[in-house]
């Protein structure tokens, strides 16, 4: 009794410590600007406007735009490739399938940082330089190897009786994943999409790069400019800051309740 006493109290220390840059920017963000009480302080009066100016005056909507489609598009495009790259890795073994797992695993320990000049490089040569594709093309590269590495995982604990009774029904290695195994594999789907999406959502060292024209930036390119811009109002940066994380939350309830399994059956099992 003592010992689970303890956990909870240091689960709820842990959780509280956690909490606390969340309650400082909820407070700032609903302050008014004239409102010079500390940050610990709840507001006495809502400010509703400080969202509003930051919207407006930091073209958060085009931002909000491009985050989206580039989160969505690469993150469809992760969850497809990566699940038909890891059917062969996982259900047919021999010495190349080995080799490439092993090729993408290794290739999951290189920073990014490490080739950005190259791969700006590259990307100039071939007109990818705040265009859209180019950007998605960079993401989906970069979260492959980990998404074949979960899918290949979580692919390995299902029986492959299954696989068989349905080549014994008379279908063929396509329909086998698409109509058997796909479905059976939202865990850790959701967990791909989880990490994926909020990665590319928060993506900043290659969106500030590649995306430099203000009608292409994403949201966090966004809020670091205006964050420069308008570094005197800090109410208005923290409520876009606020704004910039609700989609994640949101993203992050809808798909919790699979997170942890898809999680824990794709790296444990």
């Amino acid at each position: 009794m003592t010992k689970k006493i303890s956990l909870g109290a240091l689960t709820a220390f842990i959780g509280l410590i956690h909490s606390i840059p969340f309650f400082i920017l909820v407070n700032i963000a609903f302050k008014s600007p004239n409102d010079t009480s500390s940050k610990w302080i709840t507001p006495t009066y809502w400010f509703f406007d400080n969202f509003i100016n930051a919207w407006q005056s930091a073209h958060l909507d085009q931002a909000l735009l491009n985050t989206s489609l580039i989160t969505v598009v690469s993150v469809i495009l992760v969850v497809l490739i990566g699940a038909a790259a890891a059917y062969p890795l996982a259900r047919f073994p021999s010495r190349w399938n080995n080799f490439v797992y092993t090729l993408c695993i290794a290739s999951m320990i290189v920073p990014g940082l490490t080739i950005l000049v190259s791969l700006y490089k590259l990307l100039v040569d071939i007109n990818g330089i705040d265009t859209y594709w180019a950007i998605i093309l960079v993401q989906v590269t970069f979260f492959l190897p980990l998404t074949i590495f979960l899918y290949t995982g979580f692919l390995r604990t299902i029986p492959r009786e299954l696989d068989e009774a349905a080549l014994i029904d008379g279908c063929n290695s396509f329909t086998v994943f698409f109509h058997v195994l796909l479905p059976l594999l939202k865990p850790v789907t959701a967990t791909v999409i989880i990490l994926a999406g909020l990665a590319i959502w928060n993506d900043y060292q290659f969106s500030v790069f590649f995306l430099q024209k203000p009608e292409v930036q994403t949201f966090p390119v966004a809020l670091a400019a205006f964050f420069s811009q308008y570094h005197n109002n800090i109410n208005w940066a923290a409520a876009g800051c606020l704004i910039s994380m609700l989609p994640a939350v949101f993203l992050f309830l809808f798909l919790q309740r699979y997170f942890i399994r898809g999680l824990t059956d794709g790296v444990l099992k």
